[in-house]
């Protein structure tokens, strides 16, 4: 008795480190794939979801061809949570989405119905070839997706050999017996498959203990009804601390999925009969029911968007919140890493951000500092620690999908990223510690500009704040002809600076106390303009560079120190006596 019970505990540990080994090589190979097909496929996947959401059914089309890509629904409707926290996607929109990734996760069962798993060490061998002798980077990352088609069979393989002798292991065959429950079987697949974040590796055990005759078609079905309520939970995780929108589109896949369940499981001995009509093959029997449920809840659900919207609306209601800070990234969010080309557009989004806060510090600058008193400067001088926060929130972004697997353009994308980010906290810099300065030095010296000198400075200051302005639109907008038409104004503030330069050197020789520290004083702040132009041209050829346009040819410039330099409290010019330039 004694020698029975070791030899059934043997068996035990045996094909559970087998069942469990397996289910980690499908899971892994499953990872390796999606991960591969999302940088393959992420620039497509980014434009498809930016066009084909403007209403319900395209937004299934999207959720569902995505979905058949990555070959996951909890990554699209991650995704989704994602984009609609950073305001890319209306929750109306995310609805349709997320129904349509429903359809698309069908996909990995039907490709698994073909039975394809004698193939799986055959994949492996060549997509590791592949992986690592390919010399372009495409072919190496195709070797890589065949590298992890061929794990998640080679998974299936040994989940398969692990479950054959559980036909004559009396504890399974009890517990097979009461699965006969259909409840019971949603509750414990639900269970499962929220554990293990992988409806397609519910899916696919389904299968697996179904070929082996472990379980019926009838006590199958019901498990696949609790795989799609399981897979919410990465959803639902995802969405925690994210803003109510987001928590909602993760509802909106609960709630979806947990109605479709309602509505068929008193039909399983139905939809059991309309699969076996179909095929004679039990695999692909339980991919069409698990096929036709998501189809058949989305043709049927699409109609009540509205609605499911209403109802996620009350059940995750508004709160009263601070509103939001210009220093508080809006489209940063750590999910979109997932995607690099969508996280590298989400940067995109937040340097338009970081854009629009340096030009509201340039625009509100030279008056400030011409004629601003001491609470006016101090108010500038703190615009700049919204820029900072911003620029730190992108910086530490932009660090971390540097550490994803990029192809070679969206390394390079990341790194004119970071350069747009710089130059524009410099442009916040110089206000900050230079203009503000002069400010201080103008009031501690009683200075009053004149007229005419402030009309020659405002002029360059002008078309300062016209190009920040289109640097700005040209980087957001990726639109190159007004990158070329910011790079192209360097003429007219040379032209604007010649003249301020002959007017304040006139300036110079009236009789008036203190004119030279007063010239000293306008030129430094005629300089500091000049130098904003600087940066600004620089964001603007960065965006003719990402329009894949060619570059603007490169303009005399003044060195990068002179550039970026200014006055500094040592070489300030010390004013005792008022005067007026």
């Amino acid at each position: 008795m004694n020698m029975l019970a070791a030899e059934t505990a043997g068996l035990s540990a045996t094909m559970a480190m087998t069942l469990f080994g397996g289910l980690a090589l499908f899971l892994f190979g499953m990872d390796q794939m999606t991960g591969t097909l999302k940088v393959i496929a992420g620039e497509r996947m980014k434009s498809l979801l930016e066009k084909l959401t403007a209403n319900r059914f395209t937004g299934v089309l999207a959720g569902a061809f995505v979905t058949s890509i990555i070959q996951s629904s909890s990554v699209t409707t991650v995704l989704v949570v994602g984009f609609v926290s950073a305001g890319l996607m209306s929750l109306s929109q995310a609805i349709g989405v997320i129904m349509g990734a429903e359809i698309g996760t069908t996909i990995t069962a039907q490709i698994i119905a073909f039975k394809v798993t004698k193939a799986a060490l055959a994949l492996v061998a060549f997509g590791f070839a592949l992986q690592f002798l390919a010399r372009k980077e495409r072919l190496r990352q195709y070797g890589a997706m065949i590298f992890g088609f061929g794990l998640l069979f080679f998974g299936m393989n040994l989940m398969s050999d692990a479950t054959a002798p559980l036909r004559d292991f009396p504890p399974f065959v009890e517990a097979a017996q009461r699965l006969d429950n259909p409840l019971l079987g949603v509750l414990l697949s639900a269970a499962f498959t929220a554990v293990i974040q992988s409806s397609s590796a519910t899916t696919v055990l389904i299968i697996v203990l179904a070929g082996q005759q472990l379980i019926t078609l009838d006590q199958a079905i019901p498990l696949v009804f609790g795989a799609n309520i399981g897979t919410c939970v990465t959803a639902l995780l995802a969405s925690i601390g994210k803003p109510r929108e987001a928590i909602r589109a993760a509802c909106v896949h609960v709630t979806f999925n947990t109605l479709g369940v309602l509505l068929w499981i008193g039909f399983v001995d139905r939809l059991a009969w309309i699969v076996e009509q179909l095929a004679d093959d039990v695999s692909r029997q339980i991919a069409d029911a698990h096929t036709i449920f998501n189809v058949a809840n989305t043709a049927l659900f699409i109609w009540f968007v509205t609605p499911l919207a209403r109802f996620v609306i009350w059940l995750v209601p508004d709160r009263s919140e601070l509103p939001s800070e210009t220093a508080q990234p809006k489209y940063l969010d750590e999910i979109l890493l997932q995607t690099p080309s969508l996280a590298i557009d989400s940067v995109r989004r937040e340097l338009g951000r970081l854009g629009v806060a340096a030009l509201h510090m340039v625009r509100g600058g030279l008056s400030t500092v011409l004629n601003g008193d001491a609470e006016a400067l101090k108010h500038l001088e703190e615009l700049d620690d919204d820029i900072d926060s911003l620029h730190g929130a992108i910086v530490t972004y932009l660090g971390q999908l540097s550490q994803q697997s990029l192809t070679d353009s969206q390394t390079q994308r990341v790194h004119d990223y970071l350069l747009a980010a710089n130059y524009f906290e410099n442009i916040g810099d110089l206000i900050e510690t230079h203009l503000v300065l002069a400010g201080r030095q103008r009031l501690k010296s009683g200075l009053k500009i004149s007229p005419e000198t402030e009309e020659v400075l405002t002029a360059i200051h002008h078309e300062v704040c016209w190009a920040v302005e289109h640097a700005v639109r040209a980087l957001t907008d990726q639109d190159v002809e007004v990158a070329l038409d910011v790079t192209e104004a360097k003429s007219e503030v040379n032209r604007l600076v010649a003249i301020a330069e002959d007017h304040l050197s006139k300036r110079l020789a009236a009789t008036a106390p203190n004119r030279l520290v007063a010239y000293r004083l306008e030129s430094e702040i005629m300089e500091y303009l000049k130098r904003m132009y600087y940066f600004a041209k620089r964001v603007a050829r960065l965006a003719a560079q990402n329009g894949d346009r060619e570059l603007v040819a490169a303009s005399d410039e003044q060195p990068a120190t002179a550039e970026a330099g200014g006055a500094t409290q040592e070489n300030a010019p010390a004013v005792d006596a008022p005067t007026q330039s």
